[in-house]
């Protein structure tokens, strides 16, 4: 959504995450975040293909759009249960029975967390930092070890979600307490291997467009023993050009294609778009229109001009109808527009 340096680079890479060698075109991965999609199923949203057929919303994504994997926030004790774990088990079933793969995203808040704000969650409120590296680390294998138990294991896990400034405010904020930050998101690493030892683990920020943002983060991670898998970024064009109107989408594309080449190679990791998102408005199809020009170009690069090293594009939240949110890819009718085309720029060859 909207949402150390030189001297020490002789050590970042002894300590950088190692991965295998860029992989075959063939496990690029296209994706959704469908957070709000139990929801909107409860209240009774029927959804349609571009033919007016009903259609299960996740199986639309996936053979229509060809898209292989979903991925799903969850908070701690969310008000109504809305994204809590129980939540997440039953997606996490869903998705696993059509074939796709699952990406958990933990908040770790009862409530949104992004770059303006990391909220404590109400029970762990007045917490010291050894004592919140414990909820970090319990909630965690909390949450995973119910997956588990119900055969279900993540392909990827993100912990934090766009921690730009930290998280778990103030405690983990990255201004202030920099290397307490670097600690919880370790303490979230290691609770993920603790229960799935092959899980690829992600820090996520946002403003894929920003080379400084990532080199300032990662880094602070890594000299205070840190440790992460693959980096998670955001691009959203279309925020970064709100009240910028000197900035262009194909600039800030560029400039994201730019980014994660820089960050493969400084930290000897692979990188994934994990939210993306482009505007949508009924009154004017050339908005579409442009949408689907620019994810395709999106999808495009980040799996031919990466060097093999970006893994896959999630688009967040594609289902949403208008006017709750600008940035879904689907109409009024709940049915895909033209923005989805963009994915079918994937190549499937072998």
């Amino acid at each position: 959504m909207r949402r150390l340096r030189q001297c020490c680079m002789g050590m970042l890479m002894m300590l950088a995450p190692m991965t295998s060698d860029a992989q075959s075109v063939n496990d690029f991965v296209t994706g959704a975040d469908v957070g709000f999609l139990t929801a909107q199923e409860r209240h009774g949203v029927v959804f349609h293909d571009r033919e007016g057929r009903e259609r299960d919303c996740l199986e639309l994504l996936k053979t229509d759009y060809r898209m292989s994997a979903i991925r799903m926030r969850v908070w701690v004790n969310p008000k109504g249960g809305s994204c809590d774990k129980y939540e997440l088990l039953a997606m996490a079933r869903r998705v696993k029975a059509l074939g796709m793969d699952l990406m958990v995203d933990f908040h770790y808040s009862d409530s949104w967390a992004d770059p303006g704000k990391q909220p404590i969650p109400k029970a762990w409120e007045g917490h010291t930092y050894e004592q919140m590296k414990q909820d970090v680390r319990a909630h965690t294998v909390d949450v995973l070890t119910l997956l588990r138990d119900n055969d279900i294991e993540p392909r990827w896990v993100q912990v934090g979600n766009e921690t730009t400034n930290g998280l778990l405010w103030p405690v983990g904020h990255i201004k202030e307490h920099p290397e307490q930050y670097a600690g919880l998101i370790r303490a979230g690493y290691d609770a993920v291997k603790e229960v799935f030892p092959g899980a690829v683990v992600i820090v996520h920020l946002d403003r894929g467009h920003k080379q400084d943002i990532y080199d300032h983060n990662l880094d602070i991670i890594l000299k205070y023993g840190g440790k992460f898998d693959m980096i998670g970024m955001s691009l959203y064009p279309y925020w970064a050009m709100e009240g910028h109107p000197e900035l262009r989408a194909d600039d800030i594309i560029t400039d994201c294609m730019a980014n994660i080449r820089h960050c493969s190679e400084k930290y000897h990791c692979d990188v994934m778009i994990t939210e993306t998102g482009f505007e949508v408005d009924e009154q004017h199809p050339e908005v579409m229109d442009e949408g689907r020009r620019q994810l395709a170009r999106v999808v495009r690069e980040a799996q031919s001009q990466t060097n093999g090293r970006c893994r896959g594009v999630f688009y967040w939240e594609p289902q949403c109808l208008p006017g709750g949110y600008k940035l879904g890819a689907f109409d009024s009718k709940a049915a895909p527009t033209a923005i989805m085309e963009g994915f079918l720029e994937l190549r499937m060859d072998k």
